[in-house]
């Protein structure tokens, strides 16, 4: 008898530990994107959230929360002769910063995925725009087109193309100019690197095979190069969006929005709202409309871009 028992005890002991087996795989992906998903729930949704109950609330000037007032914040923010203006400037910021940058980045690349002595030299010089901090870039530019003692002014004038200063930024509308070639310039060399990669990985053969199928360089471009780096441009479009949308350091570091608010973006409006006018209220409502644009923007571009894809 105890034979037997032993016998029919051990496939049931290898039965508990198959499950068991089988159960650790199912669940081992989820241990290892639990911590990820864990700290995305508590530095992005939560403050979403919080975001959110801040936008439809009375919130006093210290940040505390005295109850529900509808949309009382957002009418606030909407009635205001401000607002639309911003919000034009925020659209013509990120449509432009992310357009002229793709194009140019895009551009960029193509040049660089040749190959020509000095090009990892070339490579290396267009990465430093983007290693250095916006502020510092912000800065220089700053400095480049200042009025008295810019190194532009210093420059032509050496040259003997001018003989006095020329002012650069004579209206809050050439100012806005300058930030937009700015943010251009620091954004380039994501794109660059982004659609670089996504060059590199294109088999040779297929521009070797179009060459003896005599096509020429412009055809290899529209019917092999961009189907082939359609998802890395995706990807560098759908984040330049939200990056550009939201920055913060050139246009704060430039004028701050001035004069009169005619360079400010939502990002740089709303910092004023809460921490120089003690709207936090509105200041969450102006938060929550960016939001929503960028949602509905990325949603859009996504899924249209997939369905082009598909099709």
């Amino acid at each position: 008898m105890s034979k037997k028992a032993s016998a029919t005890a051990a496939p049931k002991g290898a039965r508990t530990l198959n499950d068991r087996k089988k159960m650790y795989n199912i669940l081992e992906p989820y241990i290892w994107i639990a911590p990820s998903v864990i700290l995305m729930a508590i530095f992005i949704i939560v403050p979403i959230f919080y975001v959110f109950r801040m936008a439809f609330s009375e919130v006093t000037r210290a940040g505390r929360i005295r109850g529900f007032n509808g949309i009382e914040n957002f009418a606030s923010v909407l009635k205001g002769n401000v607002f639309s203006g911003v919000l034009w400037n925020t659209l013509v910021w990120t449509i432009l910063v992310v357009g002229l940058s793709t194009l140019l980045g895009f551009i960029l690349a193509l040049l660089l995925n040749n190959k020509f002595k000095g090009r990892k030299i070339a490579r290396a010089i267009v990465v430093f725009p983007w290693a250095t901090t916006l502020v510092i870039q912000a800065s220089v530019w700053k400095f480049i087109i200042d009025t008295d003692y810019g190194a532009l002014n210093t420059l032509l004038k050496t040259l003997g193309i001018i003989e006095t200063n020329v002012n650069w930024t004579p209206t809050p509308e050439a100012w806005f100019a300058w930030e937009i070639a700015c943010g251009i310039f620091v954004t380039i060399p994501f794109v660059c690197f982004t659609v670089l990669s996504g060059l590199q990985s294109i088999d040779a053969s297929y521009y070797e095979a179009s060459t003896v199928d005599g096509a020429n360089y412009w055809q290899k471009l529209f019917n092999i190069t961009l189907p082939l780096v359609k998802s890395s441009l995706t990807v560098a479009t759908v984040l330049n969006i939200i990056y550009v949308f939201n920055s913060f350091p050139i246009i704060w570091t430039m004028t701050k929005g001035d004069p009169a608010n005619k360079t400010d973006t939502l990002v740089t409006y709303l910092y004023k709202l809460a921490f120089y006018n003690g709207k936090q209220g509105e200041a969450a409502a102006v938060s929550v409309i960016g939001f929503c644009i960028l949602l509905v923007c990325a949603s859009v571009y996504m899924v249209s871009t997939l369905k082009k894809g598909d099709e």
